[in-house]
Order: structure tokens, then sequence, then C-alpha cells
């Protein structure tokens, strides 16, 4: 066996929703080419993802880490915010 370690995936997105206790919904973007036409595309997936302070508000660009399953749902954890939500 090697000794190599793998690379936990990371992702960057906006805070959709921050209403249950200790977990955040975050709303990844990524652009993809159409096969056919050539024009770009934004695709959006959802994650539930591990904010143990709660320090998360809505609006907020966080990245995520992926790590081992917390429940159903939940296999990312918050690794940093990147940038606040302005509140007006």
């Amino acid at each position: 066996m090697s000794d190599k370690k793998t690379l936990a995936r990371t992702a960057t997105g906006s805070v959709v929703s921050n209403k249950m206790n200790k977990t955040i919904t975050v709303s990844v973007e990524k652009r993809i080419k159409h096969p056919l036409y050539g024009k770009y595309m934004r695709r959006s997936k959802k994650f539930h993802a591990h904010d143990p302070e709660n320090t998360c508000q809505e609006g907020d660009i966080v990245t995520i880490v992926e790590i081992k399953p917390m429940s159903k749902t939940k296999t990312w954890a918050l690794q940093s915010i990147d940038r606040k939500a302005v509140i007006i």
C-alpha cells in the first residue's frame, strides 16, 4: 500500500439557508459548456454542510470541504467564510 493521502474535495458557494441548528445549505454554481452548441450554461447544486458555531448567515460566500458522512444528507463541513454578506 502506498502512503499517498488523497486530498479532500473543496467547493465554494453561497449560503442559501442557515435555519437548521449547526447546519447550513450551500449552493455551488459551476459553468459547463454545451456539447453541441458551445454555449456556457450555469448549473447549481445544493449541499448541506456542518457549521459547528452557527457563524454563517444567508448570503455569505463560504468554502466547504468533504468529510465522512455525519448524517443522511450532511457530508460536507465549513472550512472558511470567504466573504460576509452585507446586511442592509
